[in-house]
């Protein structure tokens, strides 16, 4: 019997997110009998939370590699493409599959300095985006421009990242292929604890209204915005309570300003917490505040979890979300926006249980088994390739 085909997953950081986790369920579901799957990431994390020690529990072979780390560091950047290259090397592996930006070209050069047959990078969302500076911007497109010869396949979450890529000049289309991040949909959808115990142990009265996120407070994710509108709900729904699972570096301004618009009282910051179906099936509306996207886990959480969506028409979110149908999409940095939304699905409770079932009939599609079955056959495809005399296109 052969022996089992080594990949390795260089990501950035395991904080809690959603590269993270895809990277994880990649690594833990992939068939052992077919693939000898390790994770190799630098040992920063961050007030977002760690998976260090899940990536652990669940038995993924996992690498710390210290000069892999988040901030541009030339000396640092260099030296990590050349660890990586020897651990590449050394670990004999015939697949290197990249996530995050910054492992993202590191971990690429050093699978080609290394010799690694097949290179593969997925687009959890790019680097690059319209608040950047432009100088920045135009050096985040061109390292990925530069290192796409070297890629043998760009792994995107959602249409629309091929669509910015490629208006950036960042390859052809046969370069791309979807492959929806998968989330555990044997578990949301499928609380642990009734919500009415979870609503008791939160102090949330069982008949209120809740509205929720899950998300990093941070200014990617714009918590601030979620409490500005939060702010209008509650001037015309004094009952509705607001949870916020998660954590970062904005939390000191969030409950600054809660308490700056008078809804500290009604405001639940969760922290973070392993215990997401559960809370999540407190809410009855889910929203999500992002100025920028690749495709948040969060919704297709929440869509098993048979809520109504609001999010804003970033990138993926606005591939998820179906407008009108499983939710409602709104402009980034318009909190007034974003509250006639919500109000609008207070005021229209069967239009709110109806695109919580809309969402709920389609998220099949964002399984983590379809997932890892569709990164599977990816890989038999590229080594396939590998020995064939032209390549395959998708």
């Amino acid at each position: 019997m052969p022996l089992p085909i080594r990949v390795l997953h260089p990501i950035t950081r395991l904080i809690i997110g959603g590269a993270q986790e895809n990277t994880m369920l990649t690594a833990q579901l992939l068939d052992k009998g077919k693939w000898d799957v390790a994770i190799v990431s630098g040992p920063q994390t961050g007030s977002e939370g760690s998976l260090i020690e899940t990536v652990r529990e669940r038995g993924i072979p996992l690498i710390l590699e210290a000069s892999l780390v988040r901030e541009v560091n030339p000396i640092k950047d260099l030296l990590a493409v050349f660890r990586l290259a020897r651990l590449m090397k050394r670990g004999g592996y015939t697949i290197v599959h990249t996530h995050s930006s910054k492992a993202g070209i590191v971990g690429r050069w050093a699978a080609k300095l290394a010799g690694v047959p097949i290179i593969v990078h997925t687009v959890h969302g790019w680097a690059h985006h319209d608040r950047q500076h432009p100088l920045l911007r135009a050096y985040y497109i061109w390292m990925e421009k530069l290192t796409l010869p070297i890629t043998d396949k760009l792994i995107v979450v959602s249409g629309l990242n091929i669509e910015k890529g490629l208006q950036d000049g960042i390859g052809k289309p046969d370069d791309y292929v979807v492959i929806r991040s998968g989330i555990e949909l044997d578990r949301f959808g499928h609380p642990q604890v009734p919500r009415a115990q979870m609503r008791a142990t939160l102090g949330i009265p069982n008949d209120a209204t809740v509205i929720g996120t899950v998300t990093r407070l941070s200014p990617q994710k714009a918590p601030l915005d979620f409490i500005r509108a939060a702010a209008t709900i509650a001037q015309n729904y004094p009952e509705t309570y607001f949870v916020m699972v998660g954590d970062g570096p904005l939390r000191a301004e969030v409950e600054q300003l809660a308490r700056e618009l008078g809804i500290a009282d009604r405001l639940l910051l969760t922290g973070l917490r392993r215990d997401v179906p559960e809370l999540m099936a407190t809410f009855d509306i889910f929203v999500l505040s992002s100025l920028w996207e690749g495709l948040p886990r969060v919704l297709p959480q929440a869509m098993a979890t048979n809520l109504p969506l609001v999010a804003t028409a970033t990138d993926g979110s606005a591939e998820a979300v179906q407008d009108g149908i499983n939710g409602l999409l709104v402009p980034p940095s318009d909190p007034a926006r974003l509250a006639q939304a919500l109000l609008r699905l207070l005021t229209e409770p069967a239009l709110a249980r109806q695109m919580g079932e809309a969402g709920r009939a389609s998220v099949e599609e964002f399984s983590d088994y379809k997932m890892v079955a569709q990164i599977d056959a990816l890989y038999c495809q590229l080594l396939n390739a590998k020995k064939s005399p032209r390549r395959i296109k998708f």
